[in-house]
């Protein structure tokens, strides 16, 4: 029979049209789902579609939205080192293999925790890599541990798609690419628990608390106005700022085409007191390559990261989240807490599983070269601290592993089974310290301040008497002071403060934090004063 050409072109647009049923972005082969807990399952197809999901003896059914959307939800499962296979049927069958039960956990935050096991090629991280990274990557076979990076992007508007790397099992071959503190936490973690360990990476190096905020959480304090604010001025600015670095960065290409050619002409003389490759990074250190501007679609864009890298996880089942960041806000630490409990309230809101664990790591040591004060660090420490206030929250401490003089320290193990620490014994029910000494109270005994703690048991200063202590009198002028340790407590005094009634303990950006626990866990940064 012959049919006229409309019906061909009618059937081709039906094709087109035709949405196969997708799913949402973490439902790949080797996912890792949450045990004990309702297990969320979404995606997309056309409207109206009839779905089917099957998944360990569980079937269920829906039917799409208006919109195209659909979601069903499994009933909870105990953990299954077994992979399993999920299948989900709609005008297509999509079949997703070797899917795993155990803990799920979000880790996100700034550099930080993207800095990879194993240093990349082409990226911030070239040359840099997590201590003794050779022996860790070929010591790397945990099958059961999984991981998945989120793609970076940047949003106007919450988005609910974004690519990942896929679901990866830890091997030689890949655990080079994991976020190498939630890899260093799961890794201790699967050894406890024995079950297995799914890393949801979502991170972005060099990025402020705002933008990772929703914009529920902007909108739930008025004075969030005042970030916002700041972004709009940046924006206002952006043409010209622009305009004044392209003319800039032409200038300095051509310079530094010059500095490099002058040292390859020295390299190739080979006379022994000119060394082209010093002679060039001497040059490059006089003269940084200018830094863009920050404008539109920039990372640092407020809930522009929420929008395209958090949103589209949600509503994925977690045990909780773990985070590494704050260095960029350390110039506001005034404003850090309330922004950064913000944005845990709504992100637990956003995922509708409750006030899910969320913990994070206190800055580690760092000069920060250029702070003038020496303290900015400091007080970020202490806004993040105070966020402990919020339910189910835990930090670890990194005052002593840091390097002073590298953002990125390479000692990632020690605050990846620092956070172990607290989700062993907050969720899992083991007998551990999981806290430092922490600033109790600091009261007058003659010209000395006695300090109390909670977590001291076996309270001991490492290696010498303890450093970095302070006190001042009512004229707050600080000066270096000396402590006795009594059991849990210290004595602290200093000649020239008769009338002591401040203390303060690791108040620098990169202080000699030397006083632990009987556990090995450091004492957290404190100051009794509110100057």
């Amino acid at each position: 029979m012959i049919r006229p050409l409309c019906f061909f072109v009618f059937a081709g647009l039906a094709n087109l049209v035709r949405a196969d049923v997708t799913l949402a972005p973490l439902f790949t082969d080797h996912a890792v789902l949450q045990r004990d807990k309702a297990i969320p399952v979404w995606g997309r197809a056309d409207a109206g579609e009839a779905i089917a999901v099957q998944f360990a003896g569980q079937t269920r059914h829906t039917k799409t939205t208006s919109d195209g959307r659909w979601i069903v939800l499994l009933d909870a499962l105990p953990a299954n080192l077994q992979g399993t296979e999920l299948v989900v049927t709609g005008k297509n069958t999509l079949t997703i293999r070797d899917l795993v039960v155990g803990e799920v956990w979000l880790c996100s935050g700034q550099s930080n925790m993207e800095f990879t096991v194993e240093a990349r090629t082409g990226t911030w991280q070239a040359k840099t890599r997590a201590a003794n990274a050779a022996a860790e990557v070929a010591a790397a076979k945990f099958p059961l541990i999984r991981h998945v990076r989120i793609d970076q992007q940047v949003a106007d508007h919450p988005v609910d798609i974004v690519k990942t790397s896929g679901w990866e099992l830890a091997s030689p071959q890949t655990v080079g690419g994991f976020t190498a503190v939630g890899y260093f936490f799961a890794r201790d973690l699967f050894q406890k628990l024995n079950v297995p360990i799914g890393l949801v990476h979502a991170s972005w190096g060099g990025t402020p608390v705002e933008s990772w905020m929703s914009p529920a959480a902007f909108a739930s304090n008025p004075a969030f106005g005042a970030a916002l604010e700041r972004w709009q001025q940046n924006i206002a600015a952006y043409p010209v700022a622009r305009a004044a670095y392209d003319s800039s960065l032409a200038t300095w290409t051509a310079a530094e085409a010059k500095a490099r050619a002058d040292a390859a002409t020295a390299s190739a003389k080979q006379k022994p007191k000119v060394d082209g490759q010093k002679q060039y990074a001497a040059w490059l250190a006089k003269n940084p390559r200018p830094r863009a501007p920050r404008g539109p679609g920039d990372p640092w864009t407020p809930m522009g990261l929420f929008n395209g890298m958090i949103n589209p996880l949600l509503p994925y089942a977690l045990r909780g989240a773990i985070w590494y960041q704050g260095e960029s806000n350390a110039d506001r630490a005034s404003e850090y807490r309330d922004l950064f409990s913000a944005m845990i309230v709504s992100w637990r809101a956003h995922f509708g599983q409750g006030d899910f664990p969320f913990y994070w790591v206190n800055l580690a040591n760092y000069k920060n070269g250029g702070d003038k004060t020496g303290q900015t660090y400091a007080f970020l420490r202490e806004a993040q601290t105070q966020t402990l206030a919020l339910p189910n929250t835990g930090q670890a401490l990194a005052i002593d592993i840091g390097n002073p003089d590298d953002i990125h320290p390479a000692n990632k193990q020690d605050v990846g089974r620092r956070l172990a620490l607290l989700a062993k014994g907050r969720i899992h029910g083991a007998t551990v310290d999981d806290t430092g000494p922490t600033f109790a109270s600091a009261t007058r005994e003659g010209p000395a301040l006695r300090v109390r703690f909670t977590h001291a048991n076996g309270l001991i200063a490492h290696d010498k008497p303890v450093q970095s202590l302070e006190i001042a009198g009512v004229d707050r002028k600080f000066f270096p002071a000396k402590a006795k340790i009594e059991r849990d407590t210290i004595l602290v005094a200093a000649p020239e403060v008769k009338e002591p009634v401040a203390v303060r303990y690791a108040w620098r950006n990169a202080p000699e934090a030397n006083l632990f626990n009987g556990a090995g866990l450091p004492a957290v940064p404190f100051r009794s004063d509110t100057w």
